[in-house]
């Protein structure tokens, strides 16, 4: 079934112990995108300066994603500036420069309205509610926030959340958001907010997703030589999101298959900077590491 993402296209520099790079593609969509067109061919909306370079839209095209809501915008693209401590759970942010995406105000094409499955990237609530409105009966909207939101925007940010199915988050962000440290009473407080699901991300530690009829903890799939973590946690939500449209089915069971995936897309994504190494991963190696990590799940 189709699905859509709303959310950004940027430019990344990058630090970390390996190496440092300038102009990397990166944004929320970009790797959500990416991980899911390898199930489905996801629907972007987005906005881009007139500085993105056409290879790049070329590339995300190549990997049967519909770029007909990426709008250009007079200006430059979103750019953001980062590094990383060894151990990688620190991340500095060094330079946030938001560009043309300052003024972002999404517009679906009229083909994109009837989607399906919705992912809501990161981006302020009310950016998220508006893109949100324009699809017309979707059967299951997830949405990603971060602490920024939670600190200045929590009254939009709890409209939204009664208006989405699940909200994908990381460990610190879930406690902000309830007041709890200990991440299972987290889980709860925040279904209490609104939504039916809620998924939780560790790091290197996996992730997990609760609600009424589901509680499924998944471990991270063990990568020997992680190069750069930029982008896991939307690679996570495109492979957990492409596969429930794959299926059409967000029950249960297929949301804990969709953990599987999501974990896997991750694994590729750390392994170089940018979207090359998802983007070069073959099917079989996608496969053949959701078979491994089933086993680990189910021994």
């Amino acid at each position: 079934m189709s699905l859509v993402v709303i959310g950004t296209l940027a430019y990344d520099t990058i630090e970390t112990v390996h190496d440092r790079r300038e102009d990397v593609l990166g944004g929320s969509a970009t790797h959500f995108a990416v991980a899911a067109s390898h199930l489905v061919a996801p629907r972007l909306v987005a906005v881009v300066g007139t500085d993105f370079r056409s290879e790049h839209m070329q590339a995300l095209e190549a990997r049967g994603v519909d770029v007909a809501g990426v709008e250009v915008a007079q200006g430059a693209t979103f750019r953001w500036s980062g590094r990383y401590e060894a151990d990688w759970n620190k991340r500095h942010t060094l330079d946030t420069q938001l560009n043309v995406y300052e003024h972002f105000d999404p517009k679906l094409p009229e083909a994109y309205r009837d989607s399906a499955y919705v992912f809501l990237a990161n981006a302020s609530p009310s950016v998220q509610m508006r893109g949100l409105s324009q699809v017309e009966a979707p059967a299951f909207v997830v949405a990603d926030t971060m602490n920024l939101w939670i600190e200045t925007a929590r009254d939009d940010l709890g409209e939204l959340l009664r208006r989405v199915d699940a909200i994908v988050m990381n460990d610190e962000e879930a406690r902000m958001l309830s007041g709890e440290r200990n991440l299972i009473r987290a889980a709860r407080r925040v279904l209490e907010m609104g939504p039916r699901y809620v998924v939780v991300k560790k790091g290197e530690h996996g992730a997990f997703v609760m609600g009424p009829d589901v509680h499924f903890s998944v471990p991270s799939y063990p990568v020997e030589d992680v190069v750069d973590p930029t982008g896991a946690g939307d690679s996570f939500a495109g492979g957990f999101m492409g596969f429930l449209a794959l299926e059409g089915d967000h029950g249960p069971a297929n949301l804990r298959r969709a953990m599987l995936h999501g974990t896997v897309t991750a694994s590729f994504c750390v392994q170089g900077f940018g979207i090359a190494p998802l983007a070069d991963a073959k099917e079989a190696d996608l496969a053949a590491r959701t078979d491994d990590l089933l086993c680990i799940v189910t021994v």
